[in-house]
């Protein structure tokens, strides 16, 4: 088991990705679940499936590609806060990833939330990660 789960997921999507995986296993945690429900409601992946029995639970992951070519619908993931240092916005200071083209995940005190939902809402909190 690896102490930052976070980090752990966006690698295993990242080298999914890059090998043009259809499905990637990531361990669930209640943070990897909900930075899996923002990647599926922004259209980053296809389905989300959790198997598994309790302890050994896993979330499998479709990954979705785009035309003849598959070409990876996420260009990129970088992990922002880490556990040796932990990076945190107010609603004013929530940064925008290539000029709104990409999604900041970051963690509120109303969930997991993108960049945009967190800043119409008024709320800041730990920039998770980016992901374009």
């Amino acid at each position: 088991m690896t102490n930052d789960t976070v980090s752990d997921m966006l690698t295993r999507v990242r080298n999914a990705n890059l090998a043009k995986h259809q499905v990637v296993q990531v361990p669930a945690t209640k943070m990897t679940k909900s930075i899996a429900h923002v990647l599926l409601e922004e259209g980053f992946i296809e389905s989300i499936e959790e198997v598994g029995l309790d302890i050994n639970r896993q979330l499998l992951l479709s990954l979705k590609y785009k035309g003849r070519e598959r070409e990876p619908v996420i260009n990129a993931l970088k992990r922002i806060s880490r556990p040796g240092l932990r990076v945190y916005a107010n609603r004013k200071e929530l940064p925008r990833v290539l000029g709104g083209l990409g999604i900041a995940v970051i963690s509120t005190s109303k969930g997991v939330l993108t960049d945009t939902k967190a800043r119409t809402q008024g709320l800041g909190g730990e920039v998770l990660c980016y992901i374009w």
